[in-house]
């Protein structure tokens, strides 16, 4: 068994919460599909271009009791982060950090740890969820380690922002969060998910969120993670749509050493939209990965997916968007979009746009692209008197901030605007 199986087995048997919420034998029987299973390897198709090799042979310890970090470092980084937040520091919630007394009424916002001790068995039905196969290792593990996380239920139209901060600070510290976002019928809200670290943090953060939107629901989500160099970062988000459920997210994967997120969205309730964009950067030796699987299952649902990638220096990219439109799903409409930037002859990308049909009277279209900047751009720039560093920086940034462009909500477009002129002052760009 692999040195990383070994560590997960090692914290289970240290798990606090191992048999709150009487999920002990499914906690169990979860662990006990990691170890037979084990990890992913290049057989797998899911797996194919991202390898967990070197991440097989590395361990990581359970997160502290209470994280031990320096409060003024970090109250000056989510000092810049509206309220109501949540703050999870290490994979434990920060009471102190958090600021919750604002939030409004008919939105319930707990952690995680607070459902496990003191909520119904059904309160955790979100913890016993099955996955099957070495392809869903992380999510497997997360279903049997996961004690944190964030716990939010929304019965109306909500007029504010949450914010869900997640502070790394260093160590090889393995943190596994599980979360829930349940919007009721004709509920709403803005979310801000946003991953960043304190110091040089080396660790593994596994996260696993379920979106539940009733009828006429809707919900803005944007995801920022902005991890240190050195985290490896594994993320599943499952959702599930009702009826004219509109849901809306914007992902920027800026961080990390070795990042992955697999977004899985079921559109069940006729005239259901989703639209997902997101930006995609690896520099340096950064490897980025994400997968998409849209199911289009009832009738006249809409989805767009908007997606940009930049790979420079020894960077990969690695991208899947999977869209399948079920029997019985017609007047559905799919359009993908995904469109790569290689900066570097030592970058790599690679991108598999795949569309199933199985009904009539529809409406698809994808498409994947992969390319260097425009020499005739170029040329124009630099003849108008900007240098050639000045130009590449102008064209590079122009591709991506398109997708930062469309986020409504001014406050979290300028926190995400700013990260991403960092990430891309890595690039040279």
């Amino acid at each position: 068994m692999s040195a990383l199986l070994d560590s997960f087995a090692t914290a289970f048997d240290a798990l606090a919460a191992r048999d709150a919420a009487g999920l002990g034998e499914s906690r169990r029987n979860a662990l006990d599909s990691a170890l037979r299973d084990g990890l992913p390897g290049p057989r797998s198709e899911a797996w194919k271009y991202t390898s967990v090799r070197a991440l097989e042979r590395r361990a990581f310890v359970a997160p502290p009791a209470i994280a031990t970090v320096d409060a003024e470092a970090l109250a000056a980084l989510t000092k810049a982060i509206p309220s109501p937040r949540m703050v999870f520091v290490d994979g434990r919630f920060d009471a102190g950090s958090s600021v919750l007394d604002g939030l409004p009424e008919g939105i319930e916002a707990l952690p995680l740890s607070r459902v496990l001790h003191e909520g119904t068995p059904r309160d955790a039905n979100v913890l016993q969820r099955r996955y099957a196969g070495a392809d869903q290792v992380f999510a497997v593990t997360n279903a049997a380690l996961a004690e944190e996380g964030a716990v939010i239920r929304v019965d109306r139209a909500i007029d504010a922002t949450l914010h869900l901060v997640f502070v790394a600070t260093s160590g090889d510290i393995g943190v596994h969060l599980r979360h829930l976002i349940d919007l009721r019928n004709d509920a709403s809200l803005s979310l801000v998910e946003h991953h960043l670290a304190l110091g040089e943090d080396r660790g593994l953060a596994n996260h696993v969120g379920h979106v539940h939107l009733g009828q006429r629901a809707r919900l803005s989500h944007v995801r920022l993670q902005a991890a240190a160099a050195g985290t490896s970062l594994f993320a599943r988000t499952d959702a599930v749509l009702a009826r004219e459920a509109d849901y809306r997210r914007t992902d920027l994967e800026l961080g990390g050493a070795l990042s992955r997120h697999e977004l899985n969205v079921r559109l069940e309730g006729d005239k259901a939209n989703l639209q997902a964009d997101g930006v995609l950067l690896a520099d340096g030796r950064r490897h980025v990965d994400t997968r998409l699987g849209i199911e289009h299952i009832a009738r006249d649902t809409t989805c767009t997916l908007g997606w940009r990638g930049i790979a420079g220096q020894r960077g990969r990219v690695v991208f899947h968007g999977g869209i399948e439109i079920r029997a019985g799903a017609d007047g559905s409409e799919a359009n993908l979009s995904n469109k790569n930037l290689l900066l570097s002859a030592n970058a790599e990308i690679d991108t598999q746009p795949v569309l199933e049909i199985h009904a009539d009277e529809v409406k698809a279209a994808h498409g994947a692209t992969v390319g260097q900047l425009d020499a005739n751009a170029l040329f124009y720039l630099r003849s108008r008197g900007l240098g050639e560093a000045e130009a590449r920086a102008l064209l590079t940034g122009a591709f991506c901030r398109e997708i930062v462009a469309g986020i409504e909500d001014a406050a979290t477009r300028a926190l995400c605007e700013d990260a991403l002129e960092r990430a891309l002052a890595r690039l040279g760009a």
